[in-house]
Formats: structure tokens, C-alpha cells, sequence
């Protein structure tokens, strides 16, 4: 790699790292009553996909089962997911959205929409329809690299 490709290398993730930082504390800001990124996108998960493993939701957000148990308990305690037996096997547990939850993470969807139209119409439909492939693209990259295959 040449020092130009590597210096546009560190302004990317730069620019990446710091859009996540700005984004996340946005979005914290709006959610409704306390509620952590986290839990949102588990309970959106769950909304668009069913009943999963909390093994499945930990590979799913590129998580330790560790840090995923903490987020299930803290949304089980709101009320906001039912953690059961799988009666097929019962070493493992299954989680799914409760009507609560979906409640909030309907108000949670209701309080950040505003706030992403708003960031849509400044950036413009064009930019982001021409970021989308790109961001995808070492999404996935990133993704395979984690999964110990050879990325490049």
C-alpha cells in the first residue's frame, strides 16, 4: 500500500468512526424513555425476524453471547422480550418480541424517523443512493475478515 492509499485509507475509517460516534449520540438523544441503541435494534430485529437464539441475535450485531445475555435481561426486565426453552433442545433459549416491545420500538421508529428524514433531505436522495454500494461493500468485506477469510 502506498502512503496516499494509506492516508486515504486513515481518512475513511476516520470519517467512518467519527459518523458512528455523531449518529449514535443522535439517535440516543431521541430515543424514547431511555432506551439504548442496542435495545432498538434488537427489538427491530426481532419485529422483521422472528423468534431467534440469543446466539443467533449475538452473531447478528457481532457480539459476545456475554454482551448479547446483558442486553436480552435489560430488555426482558423492561417487558419488551419473552426468553424461552427451545422445546427441541433444551440447552438453548428462544427470544421474541412481547406486544410491549413492539409498542416500543413502534414509538422508538416514530421518534427517530423525523430525525433521519430531516439528514436524507440535507445529504440528498443522489449521495446516499451512491454511498450505499460502497459502505455495503466493506460491510461485507469487514464481515468475511472477521470470519477468518482472507479479505483483499
Amino acid at each position: 500500500m502506498s502512503s496516499s492509499e494509506g492516508a486515504l485509507a486513515i481518512s475513511l475509517i476516520s470519517e467512518l468512526l467519527t459518523a458512528d460516534q455523531l449518529l449514535r449520540a443522535r439517535l440516543g438523544k431521541v430515543l424514547p424513555n431511555k432506551m439504548e441503541l442496542s435495545h432498538f435494534s434488537v427489538l427491530n430485529l426481532l419485529t422483521r425476524g422472528g423468534e431467534k437464539t440469543p446466539a443467533q441475535l449475538a452473531r447478528a450485531f457481532h457480539l459476545t453471547r456475554g454482551a448479547m445475555t446483558n442486553t436480552l435481561g435489560k430488555l426482558e426486565i423492561a417487558g419488551y422480550v419473552h426468553i424461552r426453552p427451545d422445546w427441541d433442545d433444551a440447552r438453548r433459549k428462544l427470544v421474541s418480541i412481547s406486544p410491549a416491545g413492539r409498542s416500543a420500538r413502534d414509538a422508538a421508529l416514530a421518534a427517530i424517523v423525523p430525525m433521519l428524514d430531516t439528514m436524507m433531505s440535507e445529504l440528498g436522495e443522489d449521495k446516499v443512493r451512491a454511498a450505499l454500494p460502497v459502505l455495503r461493500e466493506l460491510r461485507l468485506r469487514l464481515d468475511e475478515d472477521e470470519k477468518g477469510d482472507k479479505v483483499g
